[in-house]
């Protein structure tokens, strides 16, 4: 891949650039596209179908809350696909939000997903791979967190080795999450409902429809396919390759959640879904009896699996480009060169995320409270990468760009529209829990405005 030309009198870029040539271009279409659809479709079909049936009042309601889903989201792709081919850089919505913002902005950015966002996307995956494996063999009272260290510590190890390990073994747990998948479909398409199981689930009956709550649900089971910015300036098919890698993706994930809710629903019924705590593994158990919810039990921790090492994988990059930037944060912006990896900030992100399955640990609750704290404050960085795009296009006219978003500028409109109507919908759901999260970013305002004396002092010592 060429490395990008600063434009004449751009300080942004002429300060950046040893930072952007320093990745390999190694990664191959397949390895952003497994990463993508590694990152999306994890845990989450497998629980929010049930979510997304109780607020919708039809089969094809359901079906087109999906539908739309898949579009909002390749929407969303159209205007990441803008910014990674124009700006291809390492640090991903940092970089953008930087660029368009301020480094101030920039760092309040890299600090909440160092702290809350990608960090607590870890502990969320973890837990449940620790949750389903105890189920399988428990290891005693504290089983689901040991698992969940246990996966911290070997994701984060694979990542440090170098990039071709982890980009390898992020397409192996894909391959295997996609073949399950499809497994469960195939059971739901061939599997043909008896007269009992189907008078129970006509029993159950949805009791209001709430739009607005099930798109909240779908789009979180869509969230997540953003991680490829990160690896824009590692990908060997150069720029255009990034666009097609997000649009390519988004069509599988789209295709994968349509097919597997049609096999919920041959199965269960909407109503049935509605009721369930699991709708994957009431499939299964239906189709397969007890082996069945061992099954999807390996199954669902694969899933996670392998999004948390995806998620591992892209979270690093932008502890990197905070290094990079801030010299209080210095040892994070290393690049190991044998392993083409960040491995300063890889081991920092797996601390933090350990630290956070000690929080679960202590509050009993962690899984809910990682929830509730990461949401807001996600939503509220994703609406400012899409006005990234309109302050870019204004700030930067002349600016060469091999992708431009179409329909511009209503597609980044409602991509902006609907990241707005996402943070208030996670405000207004988490309540109290989301106040944690915006805690530790107004902790991160306040270093920030510590930056300027931390920095003059680490100045004055490196010249004495």
């Amino acid at each position: 891949m060429s490395e990008t030309r600063p434009e004449k009198g751009n300080a942004f870029d002429e300060v950046n650039a040893k930072f952007v040539s320093q990745p390999k271009p190694i990664l191959r279409m397949a390895d952003a596209i497994s990463l993508i659809v590694g990152i999306v479709v994890g845990a989450g079909i497998f629980r929010t179908p049930s979510l997304v049936a109780a607020n919708t009042n039809s089969t094809t309601m359901f079906l087109a809350v999906w539908i739309v889903g898949g579009i909002i989201s390749l929407i969303g792709a159209l205007c990441y696909a803008e910014l990674t081919t124009t700006f291809p850089n390492t640090g991903g919505d940092y970089h953008y939000i930087t660029r368009a913002f301020g480094r101030r902005l920039g760092f309040l950015f890299a600090w909440a997903r160092m702290s809350v966002v990608q960090t607590g996307s870890i502990a969320l995956l973890a837990f449940i791979v620790g949750d389903y494996l105890t189920q399988i063999y428990s290891l005693g009272a504290f089983s689901s967190v040991i698992y969940a260290a246990l996966v911290v510590i070997s994701l984060t190890g694979i990542n440090i080795i170098g990039v071709r390990f982890g980009t390898s073994t992020q397409k192996l747990l894909t391959m295997v999450e996609v073949s399950g998948i499809l497994l469960i479909t195939l059971a739901g398409f061939l599997f043909t409902p008896t007269a009992s199981i189907t008078s129970t689930v006509a029993e159950a009956s949805v009791t209001h429809s709430s739009l607005g709550m099930a798109m909240v649900f779908v789009l979180l089971t869509f969230g997540g396919w953003n991680e490829a910015a990160y690896i824009s300036a590692e990908l060997r098919s150069g720029r255009r390759g990034m666009a097609k890698a997000l649009i390519f993706g988004i069509v599988i994930i789209t295709l994968i959640y349509l097919l597997i809710n049609l096999s919920y629903l041959k199965v269960l019924g909407l109503s049935g879904m509605a009721k369930s705590e699991a709708v994957a593994g009431d499939l299964m158990q239906v189709a397969f009896g007890e082996g069945g919810m061992v099954l999807i039990g390996i199954l669902v921790a694969i899933s996670a699996l392998t999004s948390a090492n995806a998620t591992i994988f892209t979270g690093a990059r932008t502890n990197y480009a905070l290094g990079k930037d801030f010299s209080v944060f210095r040892v994070l912006g290393k690049w190991n060169a044998q392993a083409n990896s960040p491995i300063n900030a890889l081991v920092v992100q797996g601390l933090i995320s350990l630290a956070l399955l000690g929080l679960g640990l202590f509050t009993r609750q962690g899984f809910e409270t990682i929830i509730d704290y990461t949401a807001p404050v996600f939503w509220f960085f994703f609406l400012l990468v899409g006005i990234a795009v309109f302050v870019l296009r204004r700030k930067e006219p002349n600016r060469e760009r091999p992708f431009r978003v179409p329909l511009y500028p209503l597609t980044p409109l409602i991509f902006c529209l609907t990241s707005a109507y996402l943070l208030y919908s996670s405000l207004v759901y988490t309540g109290l829990g989301a106040l944690v999260g915006i805690g530790v970013l107004m902790a991160g305002l306040l270093l920030l405005l510590a930056l300027p004396v931390i920095e003059k002092s680490a100045l004055a010592n490196q010249k004495g």
